[in-house]
């Protein structure tokens, strides 16, 4: 069991991952990585990411729970880009685990780059919704569903910031909607992800369940702010994209040194 600075900190990173969760609807599990790694204290890349996949499963359902009582989701889309993106997020935990844990975190500081980029370009156009027709065409839903679940199996992550731009630029649908329905595949590629982390022995499941309490408290607080707020939290977007950065350049700065390169 962890001692209790671990249980602590397991706790408040929980709610951190949570609460962003609750405001923007994605996000939150870039950070659960390095915050397992460098506020927790878990030594092994690969467990982090393995738990921190289960982790934000479990809270990415509670959330899904709420957009779906609202009637936010399209679940034959859902169930489309799910399924095709189930078989990339299997073959992407199969290539994680076998990189070396410096190397791919490298790797994860880069796509969390993208992440801050996609979440600036949104804080400054406002988060619009989709122009046009909702589109049904099945192939631009599956080919958009392996991609994200390849790079959401491949680094451990929800991957609900390459969902929701995916969903909307492969069917059009309005913004809430995309987000609703992106919850159900942050859900099934997470659980791939954390099964085959955890039949190689890298979850933690004492640190998942502190992950899991803390995070229903922050998701229901940052839903709490969201409504506040209204739907368009530009500022705190912006905030959340910069320290998405910060911790990026960190992140490859720790792995640079710890794989000789700076």
């Amino acid at each position: 069991m962890p001692d209790p600075v671990s249980i602590l900190s397991g706790l408040c990173c929980g709610v951190v991952i949570g609460f962003t969760l609750g405001l923007i609807g994605g996000g939150g599990s870039i950070l659960a990585v390095p915050l397992l790694l460098y506020v927790v204290g878990l030594a092994d890349p690969h467990q982090a990411i393995g738990t921190s996949a289960l982790a934000v499963t479990i809270n990415a359902f509670f959330s899904l729970s709420s957009h779906a009582r609202a009637r936010r989701v399209r679940w034959k889309c859902a169930a489309l880009f799910t399924c095709a993106g189930i078989l990339g997020a299997g073959l992407g935990a199969s290539m994680g685990k076998i990189i070396d844990g410096q190397r791919l975190l490298f790797l994860f500081a880069l796509i969390m780059l993208v992440v801050g980029t996609l979440m600036l370009r949104g804080s400054r156009n406002g988060d619009d919704a989709a122009h046009g027709p909702e589109r049904t065409a099945p192939l631009p839903i599956v080919l958009y569903g392996v991609v994200t679940g390849f790079c959401s199996g491949f680094f451990g992550i929800g991957g609900g910031f390459l969902i929701v731009p995916a969903l909307l630029a492969a069917t059009g649908m309005p913004m809430l909607n995309a987000v609703g329905t992106s919850l159900v595949a942050v859900c099934a590629f997470g659980l791939t992800t954390s099964v085959s982390y955890a039949m190689a022995g890298m979850v933690d499941l004492p640190m998942v369940g502190l992950l899991v309490a803390g995070g229903v408290a922050g998701s229901m607080g940052g839903a709490t702010v969201a409504r506040h707020m209204g739907e368009r939290p530009e500022r705190l977007r912006m905030f959340f994209a910069c320290l998405v950065f910060i911790v990026a350049f960190y992140m490859m700065w720790r792995s640079m040194r710890a794989i000789g390169l700076a």
